[in-house]
Parts: structure tokens; C-alpha cells; sequence
């Protein structure tokens, strides 16, 4: 038997739909659909939706500070989020898993900031979660990123990564 998705949920598919929307180049649509949606859920709504909104509305934001303000809320909502809530959405999903990419984020916009010390602290915060992440594509990409960030922070470099998510970067 394989793992679904539960029932349809509208949210997540907005969410998608404007996140698709970025992959393809329309930045501007999909960072006005994703703020539409974040004025709906509000900052104490569903701590999955925030956290997914959040975090892919980050990767929209060339700036590093507007980026970081997406991050913080993504990994506040992931501290909020049960692991019930999450495999609500899908089976296969475990909190744990979320916590690498959000400390990566962090760390990595932090750097840009010329905040090493900061970006240190989140990028070890990454290190420490990454025993969470699956043996597949996914989690090698993280991985690396997390090397690739530790090594610019070490360096005390801050421009932006080739390999960043987001088309804005």
C-alpha cells in the first residue's frame, strides 16, 4: 500500500498553484498570490500552511532581510506544527524533516547579512537535523547545501549562492 495525500486541501493547492507560478518566472504572481493567502490564514493560523507559505515565499525575496523575515515565520510555524498536522497532508511527512532546510535558509540569508556569528549558530542548528532527512535526491541537496553555506560562512562571503532556491535568486 502506498502513501496518499489526505482528503484535498484548498490552501495547499493556492500555495502550489503560486509556487508553480515562481518556478516558471512570474515572480510578481506568485509572491501577490502568496501574500493573498498568508492575509487569509493569518499569523495563527494553520501551522502547516504558514510553515509551507512561508517558507517558499521566502525563496521570492532577492533580499536577504525580506527572505529572513519569511524564515523566521517558516521555522516558528514549524515549531507550532504536530506531527499529526503534518501527515494529515501526506503519511511520509515527518516535522523532523522540515528542520534542515529551515536552519539552512536561516543561515544562509543570515550570511548574506554579514551576520556570521548568527548564520554559524543556524547553520550548526542545520548540521545537528540533518540525521532527519531521507537517503534520496532531496536529501543530498540539502546536504550540500548545508556544506555550501557553511563553507561561505567561513569564508565570511556574502553573495549569493548559484545553487539558492528560489527563481529571485
Amino acid at each position: 500500500m502506498t502513501a496518499t495525500a489526505a482528503a484535498p486541501d484548498p490552501t495547499m493547492e493556492a500555495i502550489g498553484n503560486a509556487v508553480v507560478l515562481g518556478r516558471e518566472g512570474d515572480i510578481e504572481s506568485a509572491r501577490r498570490d502568496l501574500l493573498a493567502i498568508w492575509q487569509q490564514i493569518g499569523v495563527a493560523g494553520d501551522p502547516f500552511h504558514r510553515c509551507t507559505l512561508a517558507h517558499y515565499l521566502a525563496d521570492l525575496y532577492e533580499d536577504a532581510a525580506e527572505a529572513l523575515i519569511w524564515d523566521v515565520r517558516a521555522l516558528d510555524a514549524a515549531d507550532a506544527l504536530t506531527e499529526e498536522r503534518a501527515q494529515q497532508h501526506h503519511a511520509t511527512l515527518h516535522v523532523a524533516g522540515f528542520y534542515p532546510s529551515l536552519y539552512l535558509n536561516l543561515a544562509d540569508n543570515l550570511r548574506r547579512l554579514g551576520s556570521f556569528g548568527a548564520a554559524a549558530e543556524h547553520i550548526n542548528s542545520a548540521q545537528q537535523h540533518t540525521s532527519a532527512l531521507p537517503d534520496d535526491a532531496y536529501g543530498a541537496t540539502i546536504r550540500t547545501a548545508i556544506n555550501e553555506v557553511h563553507q561561505a560562512i567561513d569564508n565570511r562571503d556574502i553573495t549569493c549562492r548559484a545553487s539558492a532556491p528560489g527563481a529571485a535568486r
